[in-house]
């Protein structure tokens, strides 16, 4: 694993796969790290060369003074390219990742070749949702939400027939930083990509959940609609539908990815 320091923030990241192939950028969701993506690193890996980060305030990168913005987390992103000398790039991201996709696809197309939008919306939630989450773990850390999150993260039915990966997940909510989780939340409650995101123009697929509470497929399949061409897809499971339907989900990924 390795780190980069840009003027404003130390990044964690790992690069793997052939220096020859073709870059796949993954980005976190809200309350994880970029191990969230171990599931998906692999297979990639045989096509492409795979950059994982954490986003300001989760896992190993630093926690740098909040609110943040999504535009401040896609100019990390961009920051991290520029220093590791990676030019346009495949882009994935999950929910908060999604967001932050969806913010590089509108202000620096030039970067991205495609880009994949899983579990997100141009606008998630609402203020007073969000203003009530940072509440709360202000008060009471990171455990005062965790079993209800994880709860909206899989359905009943995969936490009890993979329980394992349920425990890994909290784990990682639990390990975040309370002050950059609470920070990432500002920066999702603040964003609003609803009129934007008619101005991308590369091209998208958008992968979200049947069961996911907290960005419905209603969401996604406005977000799909908003954007010309963009290509819809809906899997079995919950919010975090990379880990929950893992197989299909890295076969949408890599036939959006490897088309002619």
């Amino acid at each position: 694993m390795s780190f980069l320091e840009s003027s404003s923030l130390k990044i964690h990241y790992s690069l793997t796969g052939d220096a020859a192939a073709p870059v796949v950028v993954l980005s976190n969701s809200l309350g994880t790290n970029f191990t969230m993506w171990d599931l998906q690193t692999p297979v990639l890996e045989k096509r492409f060369r795979v950059l994982r980060y954490d986003t300001r305030g989760h896992g190993r990168t630093a926690v740098t003074p909040g609110p943040y913005s999504i535009e401040q987390l896609g100019r990390d992103v961009l920051a991290l390219l520029d220093g590791l000398h990676l030019g346009r790039v495949h882009f994935c991201g999950l929910s908060m990742g999604g967001m932050i996709g969806q913010w590089l696809g509108i202000h620096a197309p030039g970067r991205i070749h495609r880009l994949v939008l899983c579990s997100t919306s141009p606008k998630i939630g609402t203020l007073e949702i969000w203003n009530a989450r940072i509440d709360a773990i202000r008060k009471g850390g990171m455990n005062s939400v965790a079993t209800a999150v994880v709860e909206r993260w899989f359905t009943p039915e995969f936490r009890a027939r993979a329980p394992e990966a349920a425990v890994a997940l909290l784990g990682l909510l639990q390990a975040t930083s309370p002050d950059g989780y609470v920070a990432c939340c500002e920066a999702i409650r603040d964003a609003d990509f609803r009129e934007a995101v008619a101005s991308i123009r590369v091209p998208v697929q958008v992968m979200m959940g049947a069961r996911d509470p907290a960005t419905p497929p209603a969401d996604g399949r406005a977000l799909a609609q908003s954007i010309p061409g963009a290509r819809y897809v809906e899997l079995e499971g919950s919010h975090i539908c990379n880990v929950e339907s893992f197989e299909r989900f890295n076969a949408e990924l890599m036939s959006f990815l490897t088309a002619v």
